[in-house]
């Protein structure tokens, strides 16, 4: 093996029952490099990464590593580990219970007889080389999402690994947080440590990475120097096709007008979460949406018009009409729609199938007591799977066995199954392909056209400006503007998140 190759894959097959997950694909990783690994959903990435660190066993093809005579042999995340190689994957289980410094030691051999205060001593030089806001000695679970994500990557994170794969690991962080990410990335690979980063925001990958390896259905497309490769040709490469559908979307969609008739309207809104008391209103037919920094109320905000929140106060109208909503099942009721931020911890029920997933909220709106025969259950799976392009082994898969892109979709078809007119979409999609982002996006359009109202959040402020007709910007948790028409410009949206007038307070 060349020296400056650190990990090499050749040849790699892996197959379960219906699905062949990699065929064929070879990736190459040198020392001091940092090389994206890209493909849409079900490209094959994360399971190309958990052939390569032992979690799943490869049918055939062969993994070497630098300084190791012969073909690797991993069996085991363990095998993994003692090659050289650390793991953080997308979304990662940790132990609220225990200290930070147990989870970032907790299960690593290495560290297996250390005594509590030589570990918590090790774990805290490591939380302050990281720059890391936490104690060792503190409690996992008192720490916000956004660190205990940053505590995940110093478990995985040793100067003597040779080779560190992170997996989605920027999902749950602010910029700042990003940077000192990145800012350690490049300090491992001054140290000649090959970084493997899967990422689904592109201009992460123009920043940080030096080389891109694109799957699709399983099966390499290429590899690429990032300099030399420009981004459409890079969306190009994951697609499949040609970029026309994406360049063309802004122009399907609509100018803002007030002509239409109001289907919800808030006044003086607010909820436990700390939302500010605000007014709010959408039109039949509209896209709007809330836009704002990490931590702007803008997720917290719409959780109170679903009442996914307790909400503290304000009147609510719908189609004119005075009504309360005061939980879930009344928004429902009312023909209101929600698909959470978090799809892992509040929209999927992991063990159920595709198909008891997709109807959940249409028989929450019959009653259990009324439940949907299973013919029934089945046609409308059937039905929504096709629709969305859904890709499933069976409908009666765990939802669980899916793509994130492909249970996002599941979620969408729950919603749309109960023709909502009002639906509201908070970060559809975060964490899924570009191809996928794309179709929900298009969905988007559709349903107004159809005239459901529709609220849609996304932290990329591009793919805001692309459905919206109208954007609420937020500020500490209240709203400081409205944009719309010529206003729906990413320089003005940032000035009005940094000194615009708040509505209220």
């Amino acid at each position: 093996m060349d020296e400056k190759i650190v990990l090499s894959a050749r040849g790699i097959y892996k197959e379960f029952p219906g699905v062949k997950a990699l065929q064929n694909v070879d990736f190459t990783l040198r020392e001091g490099e940092i090389h994206a690994l890209m493909g849409e959903n079900g490209a094959g990435k994360s399971t190309l990464v958990k052939v390569l660190t032992g979690v799943y066993e490869k049918d055939s093809g062969e993994i070497r590593i630098a300084g190791l005579e012969g073909p690797a042999t991993i069996r085991s995340p363990q095998d993994a580990q003692n090659l050289g190689i650390s793991t953080v994957y997308q979304e990662i289980t940790l132990c609220p219970n225990l200290t930070v410094a147990e989870n970032m030691f907790i299960g690593r051999g290495k560290y297996h007889f250390v005594n509590r205060r030589a570990q918590e001593k090790k774990a805290a030089e490591i939380l302050e080389k990281l720059n890391i806001p936490a104690k060792a000695g503190q409690q996992l679970g008192t720490c916000s999402l956004a660190v205990q994500q940053m505590v995940a990557i110093a478990r995985a994170v040793d100067m003597e690994c040779k080779v560190l794969i992170l997996d989605e690991p920027t999902s749950s962080l602010d910029e700042r947080e990003v940077e000192l990410l990145f800012s350690l990335m490049r300090d491992l690979k001054n140290h000649n440590v090959g970084i493997i980063f899967i990422t689904h925001f592109l201009e992460q990958v123009y920043e940080v990475c030096d080389k891109i390896t694109v799957l699709r259905n399983g099966e390499l497309v290429g590899e690429y120097t990032v300099s030399e490769l420009p981004r459409v040709k890079l969306i190009s490469a994951m697609l499949g096709k040609d970029m026309e559908d994406m360049t063309n979307l802004k122009n399907q969609k609509r100018p803002y007008s007030n002509s239409g008739e109001t289907v919800y309207q808030a006044e003086g809104l607010s909820s436990a979460e700390g939302v500010r008391p605000f007014d709010f209103h959408i039109n039949k037919g509209e896209v709007n949406g809330f836009t704002g920094l990490l931590g702007s109320g803008r997720s917290e905000s719409v959780r109170a018009v679903f009442a996914a929140d307790r909400v503290t106060g304000g009147k609510v109208k719908v189609n004119g009409k005075d009504v309360k909503i005061t939980r879930p099942k009344d928004a429902m009721k009312s023909g209101i729609g929600y698909l959470p931020e978090d799809r892992k911890g509040d929209g999927i029920i992991q063990d159920l199938s595709v198909r008891e997933n997709l109807i959940l909220a249409l028989q929450v709106l019959k009653g259990f007591t009324k439940p949907l025969s299973r013919a029934e259950s089945e046609k409308l799976a059937d039905e929504y799977i096709k629709l969305l392009e859904i890709k499933t082994a069976s409908k009666e898969t765990p939802i669980k066995s899916l793509s994130g892109g492909n249970q996002q979709k599941v979620i969408l078809a729950r919603w749309l199954l109960t023709h909502p007119q009002y639906l509201i979409l908070d970060e559809p999609t975060r964490g899924i392909d570009v191809g996928t982002k794309l179709e929900i996006q298009k969905q988007v359009l559709k349903l107004a056209e159809e005239g459901v109202s529709v609220t849609f959040i996304s932290s990329e402020i591009e793919e805001m400006l692309s459905v919206c007709q109208r954007l609420i910007v937020m500020r500490d948790r209240k709203i400081v503007g409205e944009l719309k028409d010529d206003q729906l410009r990413q320089d003005v949206i940032m000035q009005t998140i940094a000194g615009g007038k708040a509505q209220n307070g």
